[in-house]
C-alpha cells in the first residue's frame, strides 16, 4: 500500500512538473538562438537588440538577456535587460518581468496565438503591446505599439528579429 502511494504521488510530481513546461513551450523555437533585430521607433531613434533565451529551474522558467542601447545618446551598446517568463499556475496565464540597467523594471502577460507571442504591459498611463508574430523558425516579425480588440491602433516600432545559433544543446 506504501508503495502505490509514493508512486502516485511521484506520478502527480511528474504530471505538474511536465504540465508547467508545455505552457512554457511557445519558448522552445528561441532556445539555443541569438536573436538579433535593428530598426527606427516612430521618432526616429535607433533600435537594436540581441535576446538570447534559455529554460532555468527545471523548466519552469525562461530566462532572457538583452542587449541593447545603455545610454540616451545611443552610442554605447551592452547588457541592458535580464528578463525572466513564468507560467502562473493560478491565473493559468505566462507572466513576465524585464529589469533594465536603468533600474527599472517592466511587467505584464505573455499571450499565446498559434506560433505569435504577444507581450502586453503598462507603461505609463498605456497599454503597451510586444508582438513576435511568426514568419519561420529563424524569423518573427516584432510590433510594438497600441494593439486592441486584434487591431494595432498605433504602432510605435516594426522590424524583423532574426535568430542565428549558439548552442546546439538548447540551453
Amino acid at each position: 500500500m506504501k508503495t502505490i502511494k509514493i508512486t502516485l504521488i511521484l506520478l502527480f510530481v511528474v504530471q505538474i512538473t511536465l504540465a508547467q513546461e508545455s505552457d512554457l513551450s511557445v519558448f522552445k523555437a528561441f532556445i539555443g538562438k541569438t536573436w538579433k533585430a535593428e530598426g527606427n521607433w516612430g521618432d526616429g531613434t535607433k533600435f537594436k537588440q540581441e535576446i538570447d533565451f534559455k529554460f532555468d529551474l527545471d523548466s519552469t522558467i525562461v530566462i532572457t538577456k538583452s542587449k541593447g542601447f545603455t545610454n540616451k545618446e545611443q552610442t554605447k551598446y551592452g547588457s541592458r535587460n535580464h528578463g525572466i517568463r513564468k507560467y502562473d499556475t493560478i491565473t493559468k496565464t505566462i507572466k513576465f518581468w524585464e529589469f533594465d540597467v536603468f533600474g527599472g523594471v517592466t511587467e505584464g502577460e505573455v499571450h499565446v496565438d498559434g506560433k505569435n507571442i504577444v507581450y502586453q504591459y503598462k507603461y505609463g498611463e498605456s497599454v503597451v503591446t510586444d508582438m513576435w508574430e511568426y514568419v519561420n523558425n529563424t524569423t518573427y516579425n516584432f510590433k510594438v505599439g497600441n494593439y486592441k480588440d486584434d487591431e494595432w491602433k498605433e504602432v510605435y516600432l516594426e522590424t524583423q528579429f532574426k535568430a542565428s545559433n549558439t548552442d546546439t544543446n538548447g540551453r
